[in-house]
This record gives structure tokens, C-alpha cells and sequence, in this order.
């Protein structure tokens, strides 16, 4: 296979502290205006920040084993060869049709003389609009397909299975049920259905390698009854303690964040499982971001957290049976068992036996995910809720995101659940808005 020569763009390595060692035996470009941003971004607190000060540990720590020397390049036990691009006063490029007044455009301008020497250069960036400057070019751009997950073809959570009226029936009768030639990923739900109109909901058993029935409860949860088979499902993966891992996707209206927050309700307040339910979100601003807010960080995050504090205070209406009666909200919020967080203040942190809420985790990335996910200690249950089609970070898409990436990963594991609602219930208007815009 001919050797390659790939020219970062600064976003690559923000999104991935390690895409240096993906790149198996080719030559790997890091521009000093690259290196440059990232040490602009170190000292800045959140993920960018954190992943600049990775990176720049890293790069210093290749120097200090005097293998070798950047201009030359540095062979990585992984197979790379990285070299950082230094800019001289004097450099010129004839030909370069874009002016040198931007960053991106200088990056680009590496990798356009490169090729000139005669180079196959390999422009990648997680920018389209670069992308598109590269190819205008006649330079090979592509966008970094590493932590990517097809999302077409997510995994959903649920199957339909024709069977014969017989086997629904012997299932009721026995409860459980064998189909030694389906396969099933660990906690996947299945709907089986007969040509007579009979059907049945059951899950399969990791273990036992058998369906079996959904967890009967008898009563409403903090008022909240599954409007459909899916959220059905939902409900079965939130209420069981040995899955501790679930994600939940699906457009607006589907009643991914109702449903994990009247589950954890019941789990913590009437359980007492959990000592806590944590909740988080992105902070993705559309507009100002939070620093600009007055106030405390709880008075900022108040804002951010609007839809959170909405739907508990729906729950605790419904489970009073009185929408004026605000005791049972005044109740639940004075008992400090739900806490409000920046997903930003979660690093560092362990987190044991927790119901662990992150709603609108698309705008997350793979790292942030896989950070979030490894803060929970022991008897913690983390829940990620999103719709991978909405997504606000400049940077990520249905691909690349965290959630999308996380359910490619642990769907073949035993502690893993995951469902997607595609049945909008929270109005007609909703549900006409999801189909038709």
C-alpha cells in the first residue's frame, strides 16, 4: 500500500487526544500553527482544554525519549511517523489560491506544497467548510473517521419475530421461552407476533440465553404509565439494577427524559436504591455561554437546566394527582437527593451507587462519554438520553458523536441496555412537527 502523507487540522486532535497513533505506517503532519492553537487552548477548563494539555504532554513526552527529532520525523511504536511542519518567514507558495489571513487557510497551504514536492497528502479536518476549500484545490480531504459509528445502521434494541400463536402461548404459560436460531444481543428486546393477532413483549437473557418476561409493576411510576411497546421496554431497562449502563434515543416528544427521571424517582425516593439522582447536560450554547449569565454557578445552570426542573415538576403533579399542589415538588427539591450538573464539573469525580442522568448526550464526544461513564462508581446507574439528528456541537454529526459511539461499543455487553423510541407522544402538534418538518 503507497505511503501516505496526512496533514492535520487543529479540530482532529481536539476531538481525539490520540488520533497521532491511528494512523498505522504513514507519515503524519502536525503544523506548528496547530501546535500553536493547542497551546492557546490549554488553560482552558472543559474538554478542549483537557485535550490540549493531553496533547502537548504528548508530543513533549515523544521529544523527551530522543528517539529520533520532529523535522526528520519520529516513528511511533504504533506505526506513524509524525513530523511537525515549521514555518519559515520566507515561505512561500505559488499557486495557493486562498489568502494566508486564517489559520485554516495557512494549514491548508502545508498541505497543498507538500503535494507540490510530490507528496500523496491526505488533508483531514472535522470542518466541512475546510474540506470543501481542500478539494477545491484538487487536494485529498477527508473528514477523521475514527470514533465514528454508522448511524443508519444503529443498533435499535428491539426485534419483531413471526412465530406460531403456540409458542406466544406456552410462553405465557411458562414464562420464558427458547430461539436457539435468533440472534440476540445481551438485555435486546423482541415482540414476537402470530399471523392470529397474538403477541408478546419478553427480553433476552443474557445467561439463561432463554426470553423472558418484562418486570411487572402494578402501579403508575410517579404517575407515568408506557404510552407504547417501545417505552414499555424503557421503563423494563431503567428499573433493573444489574444493567448499568442504558441509552435512550429518539426524536423529541418520545419520552426519553420523562422516563428515566420518573424511573430514578422510584428507584431513589421510593426505593432508596440510589442515594441520588445526578443530572447533567452539555452546556452547547445557541447564544451567549454560561459565563455571561449572572449568578452562581446553580443560578446559571438553572437555565440550562429548565427542562429538567419541567419535568419533575410534571412528575410530582401527577404523582399528587393535583396540578396546583406544589408540596410534593418543594418536598423532592428540599431533599437534596437530586443535584444539577455541568457535564464540565463531572471529570475528577467518582460517583458511587447514583442514578446518573445525561440528557442531550449527541452533543457530547466519544471522550467526553467514555469520561462521564468512568466517573461511576460502584452501584451507579448511568443513563444517556439523545437524538443523534439534533445535534448543536459545530464538530460532531450522527456519526461522530458520543452516543452514537457508545451504543456501537457496548451493545454486546451483558451490563448494557438500550432502546430506540421512534413514537412521538408528547402531542398531535409534536408528533405532526417530527414527521413532516
Amino acid at each position: 500500500m503507497e505511503r501516505k502523507t496526512f496533514v492535520l487540522d487543529t479540530n482532529v486532535l481536539l476531538h481525539d487526544p490520540i488520533a497521532l497513533k491511528r494512523f498505522e505506517d504513514n507519515d503524519v503532519i502536525i503544523p506548528l500553527i496547530v501546535l500553536e492553537e493547542l497551546d492557546a487552548l490549554k488553560h482552558r477548563s472543559g474538554e478542549l482544554g483537557k485535550n490540549a494539555r493531553e496533547i502537548v504532554k504528548y508530543v513533549d513526552s515523544i521529544k523527551s525519549k530522543k528517539i529520533g527529532d520532529f523535522n526528520q520525523g519520529i516513528k511511533l511504536p504504533e506505526g506513524p511517523k509524525i513530523k511537525i511542519f515549521l514555518d519559515h518567514k520566507d515561505f512561500k507558495i505559488k499557486n495557493f489560491p486562498l489568502p494566508l489571513d486564517r489559520n485554516s487557510n495557512k494549514i491548508l497551504s502545508i498541505a497543498y506544497n507538500l503535494k507540490a514536492q510530490g507528496e500523496r497528502v491526505v488533508f483531514v479536518s472535522k470542518d466541512f467548510v475546510s474540506r470543501v476549500k481542500a478539494e477545491a484545490m484538487q487536494l485529498e480531504s477527508q473528514d477523521y473517521e475514527s470514533l465514528k459509528a454508522p448511524y443508519k445502521k444503529t443498533y435499535r434494541g428491539i426485534k419483531t419475530l413471526e412465530t406460531a400463536k403456540k409458542e406466544i402461548d406456552l410462553f405465557y404459560k411458562d414464562g420464558f421461552i427458547e430461539k436457539p436460531n435468533e440472534v440476540f444481543m445481551p438485555n435486546e428486546y423482541c415482540i414476537l407476533k402470530s399471523l392470529e393477532r397474538s403477541s408478546a413483549v419478553c427480553k433476552f437473557n443474557f445467561h439463561s440465553k432463554k426470553l423472558e418476561p418484562l418486570i411487572d409493576y402494578k402501579k403508575s411510576i410517579w404517575g407515568v404509565y408506557p404510552l407504547n411497546v417501545e417505552q414499555r421496554c424503557v421503563i423494563d431497562l431503567l428499573l433493573r439494577e444489574e444493567i448499568k449502563l442504558v441509552t435512550i434515543v429518539g426524536p423529541a416528544g418520545t419520552g426519553k427524559t420523562l422516563l428515566a427521571l420518573a424511573c430514578g424517582m422510584k428507584k431513589t425516593f421510593d426505593e432508596s436504591v440510589y442515594s441520588k439522582i445526578l443530572i447533567s447536560r452539555p452546556i452547547i450554547p445557541l447564544g451567549k455561554d454560561i459565563g455571561f449569565l449572572p449568578g452562581t454557578k446553580e443560578e446559571k445552570l438553572f437555565h440550562w437546566m429548565q427542562p429538567i426542573y419541567d419535568n419533575l415538576e410534571v412528575l410530582c403533579q401527577f404523582s399528587s394527582g393535583d396540578t396546583n399542589d406544589k408540596s410534593v415538588y418543594e418536598w423532592v427539591m428540599e431533599s437534596k437527593k437530586i443535584e444539577m450538573e455541568a457535564v464540565t464539573y463531572i471529570r475528577g469525580r467518582t460517583l458511587p451507587n447514583l442514578y446518573m442522568i445525561v440528557d442531550e448526550a449527541q452533543n457530547l464526544t466519544p471522550h467526553e462519554v467514555k469520561t462521564i461513564i468512568s466517573r461511576a462508581g460502584k452501584g451507579t446507574k448511568v443513563i444517556l438520553t439523545g437524538d443523534p439528528t439534533q445535534i448543536d456541537n459545530p464538530y460532531l454529526d450522527q456519526t461522530s458523536n458520543g452516543l452514537s459511539y457508545a451504543i456501537s461499543k457496548f451493545q454486546n455487553q451483558k451490563l448494557y441496555g438500550h432502546v430506540f423510541l421512534d413514537k412521538t407522544e408528547r402531542s398531535e402538534l409534536a408528533k405532526l412537527a417530527v414527521e413532516i418538518m
